[in-house]
C-alpha cells in the first residue's frame, strides 16, 4: 500500500471525527432541530442501503438480481458512503469470507496478535479500522472481482469514487442551505448530513468486522468467530446478524427470524414486490435447522 493510500485512509477516518467535534462546537448554543436530524437520517439511510444492499448483498454475494439502472444506483450510493469504491470493497469482502478468521483474512481480530488483553485490543483495533492502513491481506481485484471489472458501468463508477465523496458532502450542504437558510444552513447540512453521517456509518460498518467477530451469540455452526449482535441491527441495517450471514453468505436476508430486525432485507423484499428484484436467495427452515450450533 502506498503512502498516499495510507494518508487517504487516515483522512477518511479522522476528518469525520473532526467534523463531529466542529458540529458540536458550532451548535453548542443551539438545540439541533428536526431539519438537521432529517438531513442526517436521509443521508444515513440512503448511503447505508448502498453499502448493505448494494455493495454487500447484491455485488459481493449476488443475493438477488435486478435491473442495470438499480445496480448502478446502489453502486453510486455505496460510493457516497465513503467506504471505498465498489470494486475494492467487494474484493476485500469476498476474500474475508474465503479466509474468515484465519491467515489471509484482511480484517480478522484473531489472527497474528497472540494472547492477552493487549493482544486482544490490538486485534480489535486492526479489525475495526487498522487494516485500512496496511496492504497485507488486501484482495487482488482481478482475482476477487472479475465479474465487476467486466461491467464497464461499474468500472466507471469505481473510478469516480472521489467525485462521489465530494457530491455526498455537497448534497446535504445544499439541502441545508435551502431548508434551513443561509451559511448557517449550509454548514449545518455539511456537518450533520456529511461529516457526522460518514462518521456514524463508517464506524457502524467497521463494528461488523470487529465487534461481530468478538462478542455476541453464535446460533449457527461456522468455521469462524462470526457472532450475532442484536443491538446493532437497526443501525447496521441487519448486518449485525453476522453469524447468520456467515452461515448462509448468499442469503438476501440476514435476519432469519421474525424478531431479527433486518432493514436491508426489508428493502430487498420491497424491491422484489415492486418487480425490481428477482432470484432472491432465501434459506429454507430445514436447511437452517441442519446447521444449528450444538453449543
Amino acid at each position: 500500500m502506498t503512502r498516499t493510500h495510507k494518508l487517504v485512509n487516515l483522512a477518511g477516518i479522522i476528518l469525520p471525527v473532526v467534523g463531529l467535534v466542529i458540529a458540536v462546537v458550532v451548535l453548542w448554543e443551539r438545540m439541533v432541530g428536526p431539519t438537521e436530524l432529517a438531513i442526517l437520517a436521509v443521508g444515513y439511510v440512503l448511503t447505508g442501503a448502498g453499502i448493505t444492499v448494494g455493495y454487500h448483498r447484491l455485488f459481493t454475494h449476488r443475493s438477488f438480481e435486478t435491473y442495470r439502472g438499480v445496480r448502478y444506483t446502489f453502486a453510486v450510493l455505496g460510493g457516497m458512503a465513503v467506504e471505498g469504491d465498489v470494486v475494492a470493497w467487494v474484493s476485500d469482502h469476498r476474500k474475508h469470507h474465503q479466509f474468515s478468521d484465519v491467515e489471509g483474512d484482511p480484517h480478522s481480530p484473531h489472527v497474528g496478535y497472540g494472547e492477552g488483553l493487549l493482544a486482544a485490543a490490538r486485534g480489535l483495533w486492526h479489525a475495526h479500522s487498522g487494516w485500512l492502513f496496511s496492504g497485507a491481506g488486501r484482495a487482488d481485484q482481478t482475482r476477487y472481482a472479475k465479474d465487476l471489472l467486466r461491467d464497464r458501468g461499474l468500472r466507471v463508477i469505481a473510478k469516480l469514487f472521489l467525485p462521489l465523496v465530494l457530491f455526498s458532502l455537497a448534497l446535504p450542504a445544499v439541502a441545508g442551505w435551502l431548508l434551513i437558510g443561509g451559511w448557517y444552513g449550509f454548514f449545518a447540512g455539511l456537518f450533520w448530513g456529511g461529516a457526522v453521517r460518514i462518521f456514524l456509518l463508517q464506524h457502524v460498518t467497521f463494528s461488523i468486522n470487529s465487534i461481530c467477530h468478538v462478542w455476541g451469540r453464535r446460533r449457527f455452526a461456522s468455521r469462524d468467530e462470526s457472532r450475532n449482535v442484536w443491538w446493532l441491527s437497526w443501525l447496521s441495517f441487519g448486518e449485525s446478524w453476522h453469524n447468520n450471514h456467515h452461515a448462509f453468505p448468499t442469503s438476501a436476508f440476514h435476519g432469519l427470524r421474525r424478531t431479527e430486525i433486518d432493514p436491508g432485507g426489508w428493502l430487498i423484499w420491497l424491491l422484489e414486490r415492486a418487480g425490481l428484484a428477482w432470484n432472491v436467495v432465501r434459506v429454507p427452515p430445514d436447511k437452517q435447522a441442519r446447521k444449528l450450533a450444538t453449543h
